[in-house]
């Protein structure tokens, strides 16, 4: 009966990419709530110099960075309730190609050896692939969206 129970569980997949999405979700939420506090957040100083870079230094980078936390926070929301998925993933999977930027512009605090040997930092970053991994399993088809509502 217990296996079963077990067989009934890992092939329920409208489960598994709901715990994905939620799990994705209190990341967001987690490190954007992390950006209101200063010098709490372990990207806090890398997320500044980028939104510097992107914004070609016309927004004040506390406002960026704010900016940033309420962007992240949002995201979470939306994906821990289902709201919105797709657009939730487009923007997500947005966010996730420009944390890529400090791999070519901020090189020496990405890599201690360019190109293979990263730093703690570009083991951070590298391992936003999985996410970007998770959010194209999360992505819901067109017919899939209309049926969430």
């Amino acid at each position: 009966m217990r296996i079963k129970q077990q067989l009934k569980f890992t092939n329920n997949i409208d489960l598994k990419i709901s715990l994905l999405r939620i799990s994705i979700g209190i990341i967001y939420v987690w490190f954007g709530a992390l950006k209101f506090f200063p010098h709490m957040s372990p990207a806090e100083s890398i997320a500044q110099d980028t939104i510097a870079f992107l914004t070609v230094d016309l927004i004040p980078i506390d406002v960026g960075y704010l900016m940033l936390a309420i962007w992240e926070i949002g995201l979470g929301v939306l994906l821990v309730f289902n709201f919105f998925r797709r657009t939730a993933v487009l923007i997500a999977l947005t966010h996730m190609v420009l944390t890529f930027i400090p791999l070519f512009v901020f090189t020496s605090s990405s890599f201690e050896t360019p190109p293979y040997a990263f730093t703690l930092l570009g083991q951070y970053i590298l391992k936003n692939i999985i996410i970007i991994c998770a959010l194209f399993i999360i992505f819901p088809s067109k017919s899939a969206e209309k049926r969430l509502f």
